[in-house]
């Protein structure tokens, strides 16, 4: 009779435990990817709206208990951001042609607050018979911006960035360095590496501004954007 009792009190301990483990997992949203454009690459099939401007159509996989999501768009080059909202996992976006973005996604649940965001990919949104393309802007990488490094023993510091481009030609690099506004060029070169190793000084406690140019083989530019890092 106790081995009954017993057996009972487990059976609904269980079913009351799986229970409530079904409703958490609930609240949170599953994984999902970004599908549409593809990462760093050009957007070819936008509609043409007139000489500015297309309809994108972004589109990435459905995550697991989400019934919302947050779309959010940044012009690389002059940094101006669009955010959108959706209940499905695609939003049609008018943007600017011959332009450089970046774009992400947030899965969110409205019952428990809770959220999940998508990696951050690139595009480019190719302009009225345009058939080369510029770079994306450089990545500045190290230092990172606002950080404080340490030079090596003959008063240098590593400059180090990424780049891409939806054309695959990059040719070079111009890099910029100061103690004003980062409009000092110390660095050009015909080759796409991606670091360069500078003097900068054995003074302590300065700030600096740096900047990366990259250009392809036809001659079309892309900035960074000025970044600042201190020495110890």
């Amino acid at each position: 009779m106790k081995y009954l009792l017993y057996l009972t009190v487990f059976c609904l301990l269980a079913c009351s435990s799986n229970d409530e483990t079904v409703a958490l997992s609930d609240l949170y949203p599953g994984s999902f990817n970004l599908e549409y454009p593809e990462n760093e690459q050009a957007c070819l099939d936008g509609s043409v709206l007139n000489d500015l401007q297309s309809k994108v159509n972004l589109r990435w996989t459905s995550s697991k208990n989400s019934s919302k999501y947050q779309i959010s768009i940044k012009n690389l080059n002059d940094n101006s951001n669009l955010i959108f909202e959706s209940n499905s996992n695609s939003q049609e976006v008018i943007l600017k042609h011959g332009e450089p973005y970046a774009w992400k996604v947030t899965a969110e649940v409205p019952e428990s607050s809770s959220s999940l965001t998508s990696k951050e990919w690139r595009f480019y949104l190719a302009g009225l018979g345009e058939v080369n393309y510029a770079p994306f802007p450089p990545e500045l990488i190290s230092p990172r911006p606002s950080a404080k490094v340490n030079l090596n023993s003959n008063d240098q510091v590593l400059l180090n960035w990424s780049c891409s481009d939806p054309d695959g030609d990059i040719k070079g690099y111009k890099v910029y360095l100061d103690s004003t506004d980062g409009s000092n060029l110390i660095a050009s070169f015909d080759e796409t590496k991606n670091q360069v190793l500078i003097a900068v000084g054995a003074t302590a406690e300065t700030n600096y501004f740096w900047k990366v140019i990259a250009y392809d083989n036809q001659g079309n530019t892309a900035s960074s954007g000025v970044y600042s890092f201190s020495t110890n």
